[in-house]
C-alpha cells in the first residue's frame, strides 16, 4: 500500500542583540496560512539532504546564507498541515547579531523579531520554537 506524504524542513534562526533575543520569520504568500508569520521553510527536493534543504529554503526565503544548524526534532502530528500528511524535520542556530534580509520566493517578507513579541504563527511552530530554545539551551 502507497502511502502519500510529504516531507518539509523549518528554520529556526535566532540572533541576540543588546540583550535582546530575535527570531526570523517569514509572512507567508501563499495558502495555507496565507498572510501569517512562520519560520522559513518548505518542501525538500528529492535528491537533497534535511539539512541542505533547510539551508537552501532559508536561503530563498530571506537571503540569510548560513553553512551549519543543528537539528532540532521531527514534527508528525497527523493534522499538523492541512494540505495533507506532512512530516517537518527544524533545524536551528543562533546568530551574534541580526542579518540583513529580505523576503523572496514564498515569503511575503522577512523580519526578525523580538521573541516576546512573537503572536500568532501558521501550523505547529509555537512547539518546534520552544523545542529550538531548549536544544539551544536559550531560557527566555
Amino acid at each position: 500500500m502507497k502511502q502519500d506524504f510529504a516531507i518539509t524542513v523549518d528554520a529556526v534562526v535566532f540572533a541576540e542583540e543588546n540583550a535582546h533575543l530575535y527570531l526570523l520569520v517569514i509572512k507567508r504568500k501563499n495558502d495555507p496560512y496565507q498572510g501569517k508569520w512562520a519560520l522559513p521553510g518548505g518542501f525538500l527536493e528529492e535528491d537533497e539532504l534535511l539539512h541542505t534543504g533547510c539551508l537552501r529554503e532559508l536561503e530563498e526565503e530571506t537571503g540569510l546564507l548560513l553553512k551549519e544548524m543543528l537539528q532540532v526534532g521531527i514534527y508528525d502530528e497527523i493534522d499538523r498541515d492541512p494540505r495533507g500528511r506532512t512530516l517537518s524535520i527544524a533545524f536551528t542556530t543562533k546568530l551574534q547579531q541580526r542579518k540583513e534580509i529580505k523576503g523572496s520566493d514564498d515569503a511575503e517578507e522577512a523580519q526578525w523579531v523580538l521573541l516576546d513579541e512573537l503572536t500568532e504563527l501558521a501550523f505547529d511552530h509555537h512547539k518546534i520554537i520552544n523545542d529550538a530554545l531548549e536544544k539551544l539551551q536559550i531560557t527566555r
